[in-house]
């Protein structure tokens, strides 16, 4: 009971005008930079590449910009709040994700292409029906993650202005995303890359701030908190151990195992952060991006595990799950509770712009896919006009911002760091084994492209339409009705090896044979970066 009555009163003692201000103005500051150092995206490169000129530096902060979402700081905060141990896996797959992209991609991703995954794909492939394959990849998990990141968008704001009803915090929503489409529209590649720098800093600074707050409230002892957080949780001592969330019986195992093959696989396949490997000049700074990106995140994550302990310590775990916003709410609420109704206002402005940066990079991916790929090399064959291909992609924007509001409505109340992994199977589903075997396979050809990318999409998709996520479950997203076959919450544990499956019985049984010529300029290319 007391619990409860804190959570209504953290929500009554927020005060609504101070964090709309504190958003305002980080929205006023973060356009006009982005009107500034955009007032030159004349040309293609400016607009989906930003010129190739950013440094390595500047590149891995933004990288870390783009996938710190709303899914890391909302969405593991309060899993760890909620379920302790088990909802730290969330942060170790995120982290660990990122030696794949060092290791196997990002070099050879930016020697081979120009500014789409579909340049890599269709290199040595036939390119109109390879392009559609990977601008369609594009779309669709582009539009699932935002659908994390606009659902953070309702539940953060149904916390701050305890709006409480789905018209508002639908409103809301679409505020966001019109927020996010300007971004893309004026800034481009260029304007959103500075965006993520900004977001990026500002977001690690209040981690590592609330870190400090909260260890100096325990005596600077970790042992302090984490006994606190157990003695305030309903779980007790569990919530220190594995197996809270993941462990009861057997499916739940294998949903963490499957979790964490979608987590580690994922990132190398998300198709906004491959984009991101075309802004630096050459492969050097490619890996140097990855290096940076993987030391502002190992940081961060270090953050998240305290303030989800300390969320649990201080909050409770009943008053976290009774606020509007239910899990998410774990990281404002402690803010709340530690720094009062200011830093309540700064960390909701953070957690805003997160969401903000993060979908705006997502569009930008999306709209530059259907641009490059389905227009202007499928439908006029290579020979579009730039400047109608700019045009193109900023209305596909438009578009998208449209189906990213739509989505975002009907995801609302969903634990996004959840939504998020379901975004990360699909894309390690439908890209990365094409992406993998487009660079090291000398066989490889067009039909096994095909056949990856659809068929490990396709599988993902129905395994999820099938899953205790649409239905079935308590917190399904059609409620009331049941029509799961397929037991687990995340399919990557099926869907992975099944794209792997298909790209090779695609091309040992395909007529059509892969070009040795292709394969030997595109080997030669990747690893020295001639003709890059």
């Amino acid at each position: 009971m007391t619990h409860l009555l804190a959570a209504g009163t953290a929500t009554a003692a927020s005060n609504p005008v101070l964090n709309i201000a504190v958003f305002a103005l980080f929205v006023a500051i973060t356009l006009f930079v982005v009107y500034r150092v955009s007032s030159r995206n004349s040309s293609r490169s400016d607009y989906y590449a930003a010129g190739s000129a950013f440094t390595g530096r500047q590149n891995g902060i933004a990288l870390s910009g783009d996938f710190l979402s709303a899914a890391s700081f909302l969405g593991i905060a309060g899993a760890i709040a909620v379920h302790g141990y088990d909802g730290f896996l969330y942060s170790i797959g995120f982290l660990v994700a990122w030696l794949v992209d060092l290791l196997l991609i990002a070099e050879l991703l930016r020697n081979t292409g120009r500014f789409t995954m579909g340049d890599v794909l269709s290199f040595r492939m036939k390119q109109r029906p390879v392009r559609a394959a990977a601008a369609t990849s594009t779309l669709v998990i582009s539009l699932f993650y935002m659908l994390a990141q606009m659902a953070g968008a309702g539940g953060l704001i149904a916390l701050l202005l305890d709006i409480h009803g789905g018209f508002g915090q639908a409103l809301i929503i679409a505020v966001v995303g019109i927020v996010m489409v300007l971004y893309v529209l004026v800034g481009g590649m260029k304007g959103t890359t500075y965006v993520q720098i900004i977001k990026a800093g500002i977001l690690i600074l209040s981690a590592v701030l609330m870190t400090v707050f909260l260890f100096g409230k325990f005596g600077f002892s970790l042992s302090n908190l984490l006994s606190q957080a157990a003695y305030h949780s309903p779980m007790g001592d569990k919530l220190l151990e594995p197996g809270g969330q993941y462990g009861a019986n057997g499916t739940t195992k294998l949903d963490f195992v499957s979790l964490a093959i979608a987590l580690i696989l994922g990132a190398a396949a998300l198709p906004h952060v491959l984009m991101r490997f075309y802004t630096v000049p050459n492969s050097q700074e490619a890996r140097r991006s990855v290096v940076w990106a993987t030391a502002c995140m190992f940081v961060f994550y270090l953050c998240t595990l305290v303030i989800g302990f300390g969320a649990a310590a201080l909050v409770g775990t009943d008053a976290i799950k009774a606020a509007p916003g239910g899990e998410n709410s774990a990281a404002p609420l402690l803010a709340l509770h530690i720094g009062g109704t200011l830093l309540l206002g700064i960390i909701a402005a953070v957690a805003f712009a997160t969401i903000l940066a993060v979908v705006a990079g997502l569009t930008l991916t999306a709209s530059a896919s259907f641009a490059h790929d389905v227009y202007a090399n499928i439908f006029k064959r290579g020979h579009a006009d730039p400047v109608d291909e700019v045009r193109v992609a900023r209305l596909t924007a438009i578009v998208i911002g449209v189906l990213a509001i739509l989505g975002g409505i009907l995801a609302n109340g969903q634990n996004i760091a959840f939504l998020v992994a379901l975004a990360f199977a699909v894309a390690a589903s439908a890209n990365l084994s094409t992406l993998l075997y487009s660079l090291f396979w000398k066989r490889f050809n067009t039909t096994g492209t095909l056949w990856a990318i659809y068929g490990g999409l396709g599988a993902c998709l129905v395994l999820v339409i099938f899953s205790p996520v649409v239905s079935g479950s308590p917190d399904s997203i059609i409620k009331g009705v049941d029509f799961h076959w397929f037991p687990l919450k995340n399919p990557g544990l099926v869907s992975i090896p099944f794209s792997f499956l298909c790209g090779f019985l695609g091309t040992i049984l395909a007529k059509d044979k892969a070009d040795p010529r292709k394969h030997a300029e595109m080997e030669v290319r990747s690893l020295t970066g001639i003709g890059s």
